[in-house]
C-alpha cells in the first residue's frame, strides 16, 4: 500500500486562484480539567486519515492498516492456515487475518474483546503456562502465524520502558517458538533500539529470515517498527 493509496484526504478552501490547497484541521477546544496532552491526542485522532478510514471501513482501529501493509509486503497470512493474535484487543488484526483468508484465528488478551465473525477469543494471559495448549486446542493444531501488536504500558522513564518493551517482545517470540508449526511466521511490534541483542539472536536461531519494517500507517513521529521472522525451522 503506498502513501498515496486510496486514502481520503481533507482538502482546504483556496483563498485565491492558483493558491495551494490546504488541509482542513479539526481543532479540539480546551475545557476545564482537560490536559493539553489530552487535547493534542484528541486533535490528532480527529485528523488522522487512518482513523477516519478505519471508521469508514469497519475496522477496530488504525492498526489494521499496519498489518495489511505488512502482509502485502511479506505474505504473512496464508489461505486456510491457523493464526494467533497475541494481545488481540480491540480485534483489528484478527479482523484483517480472517478477511485475508486465514482458516482459523484465535486472539488472546487479558481484556474482553467484542466478537468478530469467524474469530475465537481467549480471555487470558498469553504468558500463562496453560496458554499455549489452550490456543492449540482451540485451533485444533499448531499456528502457522503468530502476530503481536502489543506494547507495554509506559512509565515515563525511558530506560525502564525500553526494558519492558524488549521483555514483552521476547515473551511473544518465545510463545511463537513454543507453538508454531514448522515453516510458520512471526511478526511483532518493537521500538527502535528494542529488537537488538538476545531477541535477534533468538529469532535468527529459529527462523530462516529476520527483517525489520515500518509501515506507512505507523505515525511518522512514532519510534515503533516491526520485526518479521519467516519460515520457522521447527523445534528440535
Amino acid at each position: 500500500m503506498s502513501r498515496d493509496g486510496d486514502i481520503r484526504r481533507w482538502k482546504g478552501k483556496t483563498e485565491a486562484k492558483g493558491e495551494k490547497r490546504r488541509k482542513l484541521t479539526r481543532r479540539v477546544k480546551t475545557s476545564r480539567g482537560r490536559k493539553i496532552s489530552s487535547v493534542r491526542w484528541l486533535q490528532r485522532q480527529l485528523n488522522d486519515v487512518y482513523v477516519q478510514r478505519a471508521q469508514e471501513e469497519g475496522y477496530r482501529g488504525r492498526a489494521a492498516y499496519k498489518l495489511i501493509e505488512l502482509d502485502d509486503r511479506f505474505s504473512l497470512i496464508r489461505k486456510n492456515k491457523r493464526v494467533v493474535d497475541l494481545g488481540a484487543a480491540p480485534g483489528g488484526w484478527s479482523q484483517v487475518a480472517i478477511q485475508r483468508g486465514a482458516g482459523q484465528v484465535v486472539g488472546i488478551d487479558l481484556l474482553p474483546i467484542e466478537p468478530v465473525d469467524d474469530v475465537n477469543f481467549l480471555e487470558m494471559d498469553f504468558t500463562d503456562e496453560l496458554a499455549g495448549q489452550a490456543v492449540i486446542d482451540m485451533l485444533q493444531g499448531p499456528p502457522d502465524l503468530v502476530m503481536s501488536d502489543m506494547a507495554s504500558n509506559t512509565t515515563g522513564h525511558p530506560a525502564t520502558d525500553h526494558l519492558r518493551i524488549v521483555a514483552l517482545v521476547e515473551l511473544a517470540a518465545e510463545f511463537a517458538i513454543a507453538t508454531l508449526a514448522p515453516g510458520g511466521n512471526f511478526v511483532a511490534k518493537v521500538f527502535q533500539g528494542g529488537s537488538e541483542g538476545e531477541l535477534l539472536k533468538l529469532l535468527k536461531a529459529n527462523f530462516i529470515t529476520v527483517r525489520h519494517f515500518k509501515p506507512d500507517a505507523s505515525r511518522t513521529e512514532s519510534a515503533e517498527t516491526y520485526v518479521i521472522a519467516k519460515t520457522f525451522r521447527g523445534r528440535k
